[in-house]
């Protein structure tokens, strides 16, 4: 059984950092891609970031590029992003998701099999 469990979120003002963790378990974590996803007020759930298992290969949405960067630490079975410069926009819950093995990166969320119950970031202004 696979397990993701996200931590990190908070409330912060405009222009703060928050640093999310996933913890992951269940299967071999340095095999397949990961990504994070976000869900803000009244939207549909929208792809942020995803990492190839080495993480050689990243992937942004235009509107965090610059400011927010995914990470994974192998040995600690762990998924990182790293949100700075935020902005009230970036309010939502952001998920950590599973993908498959290789490098092709995705940000369809059909791609993505396994989930976390997400984290709550609140920016405020």
């Amino acid at each position: 059984q696979v397990q993701l469990v996200e931590s990190g979120g908070g409330l912060v003002q405009a222009g703060g950092s928050l640093r999310l963790s996933c913890a992951a378990s269940g299967r071999t974590f340095s095999s397949y891609r990961m990504g994070w996803f976000r869900q803000r007020p009244g939207k549909e759930r929208e792809f942020v970031t995803a990492i190839s298992p080495t993480s050689a290969r990243t992937l942004y949405v235009d509107s965090v590029k610059g400011r927010f960067t995914i990470s994974r630490d192998n040995a600690k079975n762990t998924l990182y992003l790293q949100m700075d410069s935020l902005k009230p926009e970036d309010t939502g819950v952001y998920y950590c998701a599973s993908d498959g093995r290789g490098t092709v990166l995705s940000g369809a969320s059909s791609r993505y099999n396994y989930w976390g119950q997400g984290t709550q970031v609140t920016v405020s202004s």
